[in-house]
This record gives structure tokens, C-alpha cells and sequence, in this order.
């Protein structure tokens, strides 16, 4: 059976859980709700299964903080003995629109501190990311309130549409395979 480490970063906290930094962790709460699924607290996470087509993908919200997630990303990928290849952060991007997806096979941290230390961790900027737009619609210097900040009713309203389309990717992503699926989901 293939196993998928499947990645969502965000802060722990329920200050944070409805902001635009924490994207990658609403996107596994969506999936876990839809497959009706429970996360439980183990080492340096929280983590479920969700087991389809065959495959097993182990989905993981680590409760490092955002900047220190290599150190969870890292430990679950050695004990579940996932290869590198089989690994998918999901993380928020300013340099994307808000809703647009983009799934990359390796690239630069691109100022974001969590991929930062999980390219520290792992030696290696070739894992698989999947970047979820958030735009950067604030003013010079307000980038951290913009990132911390709650989505806009605007956003929220087509918030479910894009997190459907999320999960069908990560569903994609273990099944189809990255190529396939960055072909059918890049840029939509």
C-alpha cells in the first residue's frame, strides 16, 4: 500500500484558526470533515488517516508553529517511512491571487518561515508543495497583520468552493501522481 505524508501548515491556537496563514491547516479540516475523520493529538501533531483507492494518506497538522514544522514534517516522514517523493506541504502564498492553486515539485521558500525550516530539516528544497493563493491586497508594512488576519466575508463565501478543489487535488496528488495532477489543477 502507498503511503502519503500529507502536510498542512498553520499556527496551533484558536486565535489563529480562521486566518490566512493557517490555509493549510482549514484545507485538511475540510478533508477530515468530508471523510469524516478525526485528528488526534500524538508526537509533535495532529494527525488522521484517510485511506483511499488504495492508498494511505496519513494527513498531519504539526503543533510546532508554523516556523518550526520541519522538525514534525520530518519526524513523521522517518517513522511512517514515507519517501521524500510522497510528501505534500500544503502552505498559503502571497504571490498567488486569492483561491488559485499551484502545485510545484521543488522551488524557494519564498519568504515563508515554515518552508523555510522544512527545507532546513530535510536538506532539500525537492519536496512537493501545494500553494494556495492568498493574494497581497495590504498596504506597505502590513504584510503580518494581512497574513494573520481573518478571511474577508467576500473571501469566506468562495472559500468552500476552493477548498473542495483542494481536496480533489490532494486526492489527485496520490493517485494520478504529481505531473497529472499540477497538469489538471495548476492554475485553476
Amino acid at each position: 500500500m502507498k503511503k502519503f505524508l500529507i502536510v498542512g501548515l498553520g499556527n496551533i491556537g484558536e486565535q489563529y484558526a480562521n486566518t490566512r496563514h493557517n490555509i493549510g491547516f482549514k484545507i485538511l479540516d475540510a478533508l477530515a470533515e468530508k471523510e469524516e475523520l478525526t485528528f488526534e493529538t500524538q508526537k509533535l501533531g495532529d494527525l488522521t488517516t484517510y485511506k483511499f483507492k488504495g492508498r494511505t494518506f496519513i494527513l498531519l497538522k504539526p503543533n510546532t508553529f508554523m516556523n518550526l514544522s520541519g522538525k514534525a514534517v520530518l519526524y513523521w516522514l522517518t517513522k511512517e517511512k514515507i519517501p521524500l517523493e510522497n510528501l505534500l506541504v500544503v502552505t498559503d502564498d502571497l504571490n498567488l491571487p486569492f483561491g488559485s492553486i499551484r502545485l510545484k515539485t521543488k522551488g524557494s521558500d519564498g519568504g515563508h518561515n515554515g518552508l523555510k525550516d522544512i527545507q532546513d530539516k530535510l536538506q532539500t528544497v525537492k519536496y512537493n508543495r501545494f500553494r494556495f493563493g492568498i493574494s497581497d491586497e495590504f498596504s506597505k508594512g502590513r504584510q503580518v497583520d494581512y497574513v494573520l488576519g481573518e478571511w474577508t466575508n467576500e473571501e469566506t463565501e468562495k472559500l468552500k468552493e476552493r477548498l473542495d478543489k483542494s481536496i480533489e487535488l490532494i486526492k489527485s496528488f496520490g493517485t494520478a501522481g504529481v505531473n497529472n495532477t499540477m497538469n489538471t489543477f495548476n492554475g485553476k
